[in-house]
């Protein structure tokens, strides 16, 4: 039974952070309490637990553009975030975890703003039939969290932005999103602020569960143990790492001839490479394939690899040249 509830707000945006201070209060939740934790990331790309990065976002002008790319503990498909989205996760035991309920603590605070919200299915919130927050789960022994966003005025330009991947460009084997239709709440309460949503969250907590809400401070937190989980969730292997082999192929025609490259990938490194073409110029090949292989599957990795090679004339220049950008352009 619920005897206690707590909430905690970020004061950062970086996402290795607040995934940190999640990670943290999740293996800290007492018995009979809940934590409402409100937190918020700038241009971040937010993949599920199992999902392929590479099949889900454009990674590199992601990071090009001062983005992160984040992977969380629990399942689910790829959402963007950005200040205009607000991440909610409610953590409790596992003996008074409700879905249900917690979810109603959402609702309240969108009907404060006149906004007939509804859960739909396992894992959204809509409005009109339009998604405005998706929801995920974990749970580790006896400790739960469900989170999820809440879109208020998040930009939809950089959201397909980032998200949008050709599917013909990857043949993922792991878990792929399947988009919606989305909405910001601004279009129903053009009223509505980040901080107002806060304060109508936190005052819906406590009406919920008829209970009176207390603030946990920073320094009730172990820096050391933060540490910890910001550096696993930061990781190269938990970011790109993962055990997800997929096929990379791209094409395209240069003046010195058509070029097919695909790359057999595996825990996020190069395993095989293949450069197909009809070029004049046989010798650069197999130098371009040698020097892809083993690489980590970043551009930046793979250009410098390129880049880095010896060439003996014009031709060889340009196709090298051609070749680092077709990889820039199509990751």
């Amino acid at each position: 039974m619920i005897r206690k509830l707590r909430t905690i707000t970020s004061t950062t945006t970086v996402p290795y952070d607040n995934m940190a201070l999640e990670a943290y209060l999740l293996h800290h939740v007492e018995p009979g309490e809940c934590i409402l934790y409100l937190w918020q990331n700038r241009r971040t790309v937010v993949i599920g637990r199992n999902q392929n990065c590479f099949a889900e976002c454009k990674c590199s002008q992601l990071e090009e553009d001062g983005g992160y790319l984040a992977r969380r503990l629990s399942g689910g498909g790829a959402v963007f975030h950005d200040l205009g989205n607000l991440n909610f996760t409610f953590l409790v035991r596992k003996e008074d975890y409700s879905v249900e309920m917690q979810t109603e603590v959402i609702l309240q605070a969108a009907r404060m703003y006149g906004i007939g919200a509804e859960r739909t299915g396992r894992n959204d919130i809509v409005v009109d039939g339009r998604k405005f927050s998706g929801n995920a789960y974990y749970q580790t022994g006896d400790c739960c969290y469900h989170h999820g966003t809440i879109l208020i005025q998040v930009d939809k330009e950089n959201m397909s932005h980032y998200l949008n991947v050709s599917k013909e460009k990857l043949q993922s084997k792991g878990v792929e999103s399947v988009r919606s239709r989305v909405a910001n709440l601004t279009e129903f309460a053009p009223q509505m602020t980040v901080d107002g949503m806060k304060e109508r969250l936190v005052n819906a907590f406590s009406g919920a569960y008829g209970l009176p809400v207390e603030r946990i401070e920073p320094e009730e937190m172990d820096n050391r143990e933060l540490a910890s989980f910001r550096e696993q969730l930061s990781s190269w292997e938990w970011l790109y790492g993962k055990k997800l082999p997929f096929t990379f192929q791209a094409e395209q025609r240069f003046p010195w001839g058509g070029v097919q490259l695909q790359m057999e990938v595996d825990g996020g490194i190069v395993r095989e490479a293949r450069l197909y073409s009809d070029a004049l110029d046989v010798e650069l090949i197999p130098r371009l394939v040698n020097a892809l292989e083993g690489r980590k599957y970043q551009a930046g990795t793979m250009m410098e690899a390129i880049d880095g090679l010896t060439v003996e004339n014009e031709v060889q220049e340009q196709m090298k040249c051609d070749i680092s950008q077709l990889i820039h352009s199509s990751m």
